[in-house]
């Protein structure tokens, strides 16, 4: 068959669809079958670092670990090509003394529930240093509106807390969990992202024996407006 070819010229549709894919695959042609896949305007090729640059951009905003065939439907590749890309970057991270290279102040760290970036633990006193600022500062008021939604409706992901505020909540979450206030526990079972709950040392800041504790949010919310609110509440807990 030369270059440039329509297998489909004519009429002629005798072939059926696995035969045709037979043909494919034994000339060694991949043809994707699901239509996003056809649909697909960009390949990872057409962007600057190709693979490897467009894992690290996608970790890189992801509220947990990502998992290797996740990662393969979302860019379009193959899970061997998703490892082997995550290989490589987590190896030139490390850095290569021999040549001078010093390793990054991260690393990508790959666990039961995928890939990560993550701070290396060498320098977790300078992280937290900085998300800390000695312990002695007040929280701020994201902070405080991410540890409440976290505390009446735990567990929760990063990206129900996110959704309730209507923004980003990562950095105010690390520092929750710097401060001893709020923890991972678990994984969502659909998402597999880190579920988030609060600690014993938050109760003990609030002087709570329980979360039972916690004082009820009814007498703060407006006569007319306390049914609505609770039948979303008991909407969304449902779906968590």
């Amino acid at each position: 068959m030369s270059q440039g070819t329509d297998v489909r010229q004519g009429a002629d549709t005798s072939d059926s669809p696995a035969d045709a894919r037979n043909e494919n695959e034994s000339a060694g042609i991949h043809v994707r079958s699901d239509v996003s896949a056809q649909q697909q305007a960009w390949q990872v090729e057409d962007f600057p670092g190709g693979l490897p640059a467009c894992l690290e951009a996608v970790l890189m905003v992801a509220d947990g670990p990502q998992q290797e065939r996740d990662l393969a439907h979302a860019l379009h590749c193959s899970p061997a090509d998703i490892r082997e890309a995550l290989d490589t970057l987590q190896h030139a991270y490390e850095g290569d003394p021999d040549r001078g290279i010093a390793p990054r102040g991260f690393t990508l760290r790959n666990s039961a529930r995928g890939w990560q970036y993550v701070s290396r633990s060498e320098f977790e006193p300078v992280v937290s240093a900085f998300v800390t600022d000695g312990q002695t500062s007040r929280l701020s008021q994201a902070a405080l509106e991410a540890l409440a939604i976290i505390a009446y409706k735990q567990p929760m992901t990063r990206a129900q807390v996110a959704s309730i505020r209507g923004v980003n909540s990562d950095g105010v979450i690390r520092s929750l969990t710097v401060r001893g206030l709020v923890q991972e526990h678990g994984a969502d079972p659909q998402t597999h992202a880190a579920l988030l709950e609060t600690t014993g040392l938050f109760l003990e800041y609030l002087g709570l024996n329980s979360l039972d504790d916690l004082p009820s949010l009814a007498p703060f919310l407006p006569a007319d407006a306390g049914q609505v609110v609770r039948e979303a509440a008991q909407e969304q807990l449902g779906s968590l």
